[in-house]
């Protein structure tokens, strides 16, 4: 793991595409951008994945992420929207493979976790502490910001962490899943 090193954030959508980007020097982190795309004055969905795709190839070239941190979509009752977010998701991904830049993808409570401490906080409490993590003056009109900027912030608090892929609810739940581990 670099150092030093840009994280771009973006939690993708078909209306607004929000992203974020820090720049990351040993354990600190700065704050660099936050900002949003735009798409709800365009009827053709092709047209707003062109968008996703060019905007995303746009910050890249602008700020030389290193690595690209993606909010996951949730997993809703409306099988179209989920349809057009993975769409939306994946222009993005796209556009970071075709620049060789690794991708990483969390989970939106994973990302709530990270920042607030609780994986059901609301986008007013996540932006309300990036506010305050980072020395954000004013917060935008529209949350999909800093639901980008979270994205590339839980990166960085994940990165280097191993996944151990299991949680426990206590050291009986430890000792019954871990057996063999266990000296009796």
């Amino acid at each position: 793991m670099a150092a030093e090193r840009i994280i771009l954030g973006i939690d993708p959508g078909t209306t607004i595409m929000g992203f974020g980007v820090i720049e990351v020097n040993n354990k600190s982190m700065k704050f660099i951008q936050l900002n949003e795309l735009m798409l709800k004055k365009y009827d053709d969905h092709y047209t707003k994945l062109k968008m996703i795709f060019d905007r995303t190839i746009h910050l890249i070239d602008t700020y030389h992420p290193d690595e690209i941190a993606i909010e996951a979509p949730f997993f809703g009752k409306n099988v179209q929207s989920m349809l057009k977010l993975g769409r939306a998701q994946g222009v993005a991904m796209a556009a970071g493979l075709s620049r060789q830049i690794p991708i990483t993808e969390y989970l939106p409570k994973k990302i709530k976790m990270a920042i607030t401490g609780n994986g059901n906080a609301s986008k007013e409490q996540v932006a309300k502490m990036l506010q305050n993590m980072l020395g954000i003056k004013e917060l935008p009109k529209n949350l999909d910001s800093t639901d980008g900027l979270a994205a590339a912030v839980c990166h960085f608090y994940n990165s280097g962490k191993p996944d151990l892929g299991k949680s426990y609810s206590g050291w009986d739940a430890f000792i019954k899943q871990n057996e063999k581990r266990v000296k009796k």
